[in-house]
């Protein structure tokens, strides 16, 4: 499975809604609503030897799968799960400057610096924390098992989000992938849990 697996995808659901726009009067296809025939997306590679060091990560990377699911079933939840992950918060918020210079020039300067450099460093890394957290709590809701992925695999048909968000079309795509995943055979391995 490759980048150019997932782009090629991207690219159909692209052309799917841009097609059923350019019909007259036809309204715009949100690419939310599209549902690719399962046929037609590609199924990631799951297959991996498993070490300790692949283990740690398991809290980061991993895929989804409930037995008994249609695709579109799958879709449908992650693409629901998705939208209560996009988005957030990382908690981070301004802070003043700790020290009696706060209210002059320099000190405002100073906190200015130090809140962009905390939201640099720490508040990507959050926002990704929590959209892990949010995904997993959602879809185990939803009677979903957890099962970890080597990340190199992962990556191929995920995305994580900080300060930047993934194109629509590339996204769907993704979900897309992930549903196929979703409701398909139970996985050897270990389930997860939360």
């Amino acid at each position: 499975m490759s980048r150019k697996t997932v782009t090629g995808l991207a690219a159909s659901l692209a052309l799917v809604a841009s097609a059923a726009g350019a019909q007259g009067s036809a309204p715009k296809v949100d690419p939310m609503t599209v549902v690719p025939d399962p046929a037609t997306v590609p199924m990631p590679k799951l297959d991996f030897v498993s070490n300790p060091l692949i283990e740690a990560d398991f809290d980061k990377y991993y895929f989804f799968n409930r037995a008994n699911t249609t695709f579109e079933e799958a879709l449908a939840d992650l693409r629901d799960c998705d939208g209560f992950a996009r988005g957030l918060s990382s908690g981070y918020k301004y802070q003043e400057a700790p020290y009696p210079y706060t209210y002059t020039a320099a000190g405002a300067a100073g906190g200015v610096i130090a809140n962009v450099m905390i939201a640099a460093i720490f508040g990507s890394a959050e926002k990704r924390r929590l959209r892990r957290v949010n995904m997993r709590r959602c879809m185990g809701y939803r009677g979903y098992a957890r099962f970890g992925l080597e990340k190199d695999l992962w990556q191929e048909f995920n995305f994580e989000e900080g300060f930047s968000a993934e194109g629509e079309d590339k996204r769907q795509a993704m979900l897309a992938q992930q549903a196929k995943v979703a409701s398909g055979p139970r996985p050897a391995g270990k389930e997860l849990g939360l």
